[in-house]
């Protein structure tokens, strides 16, 4: 009874996700350009600080998935952790190249995963990551549709010009759905906002705390709180200091969502 609720609740939860995603793609369709210019303000701080930040969390998330996913297969609980190890050195060399070459961003993705993975690790030392499988499945699948291929390809191909890049009288914008091919520029969609959704996964267990542990309900509503407004203040950000348009963000937040929702469909409520 519990599956088939389960499974009722996410098919009309992808529904409204997918006619949501239709009808705002149809708004800044012929309304980004306007929101951009009522909006933008390239020296907002807290613009400014999603832009240098959104990412951390996502690359740490993605870190521990892969940990655990290669560590759930070992049966010692000990050896579990052997992956963690190995990949805790490698974003600590990422991080020190990202010193050596003097690259933020290098630095951001090392020290996220080294940090991010050095917790979690102790938080769990003494438990079977063998628990942690499908949600770690989900999150490295995810992480490999929508930043690696989607985000990555669509990019280059759709050429759309970034709104602070646009040339005085905004000449050379375009709408979303009339890609220009390869041009150089690369704002649709927006690779931020897809990395800050990747901790839209982890609705997954908190809505199961959420129903099924009553006294750690609200825990579970704070939590689902602070991953979404994490991943919204993000995409936000994004259109705020101009380097995204409304529609930028709309897809890749709304492609996370669908196949976050697949994914979870088939790896638990199917083989269920």
């Amino acid at each position: 009874m519990f599956n088939n609720l389960r499974k009722s609740i996410t098919a009309k939860l992808s529904l409204s996700i997918i006619i949501l995603w239709i009808i705002l793609a149809l708004i800044f369709g012929f309304t980004d350009l306007e929101i951009s210019i009522a909006v933008v303000d390239e020296n907002s701080s807290w613009g400014i600080f999603g832009r240098e930040f959104g990412e951390a969390p996502g690359w740490g998330l993605i870190a521990i998935a892969l940990s655990t996913l290669i560590g759930s297969y070992e049966e010692n609980i000990k050896k579990q952790k052997i992956s963690a190890y190995v990949i805790s050195f490698i974003g600590i060399v990422i991080f020190a190249l990202g010193a050596v070459r003097n690259s933020s961003y290098l630095m951001l993705i090392g020290g996220s995963m080294t940090i991010s993975l050095v917790l979690f690790t102790l938080s769990s030392f003494k438990k079977d990551w063998s628990a942690y499988r499908e949600l770690s499945a989900v999150i490295i699948l995810l992480f490999i549709i929508l930043p690696l291929l989607f985000v990555q390809l669509t990019k280059v191909f759709w050429g759309r010009v970034r709104f602070r890049d646009l040339l005085p009288g905004f000449i050379d914008y375009t709408p979303w759905f009339l890609p220009q091919g390869i041009t150089g520029n690369q704002s649709f969609p927006s690779g931020h906002t897809a990395m800050s959704f990747m901790l839209i996964p982890l609705l997954i267990p908190l809505r199961k705390m959420y129903f099924e542990n009553h006294s750690k309900k609200l825990v579970a509503l704070i939590l689902i709180f602070v991953v979404t407004s994490w991943a919204l203040f993000v995409a936000v950000s994004r259109v705020i200091v101009g380097a995204h348009y409304a529609s930028d963000v709309l897809f890749s937040g709304g492609a996370a969502c669908i196949i976050t929702l697949l994914l979870h469909h088939w790896l638990y409520v199917k083989r269920e």
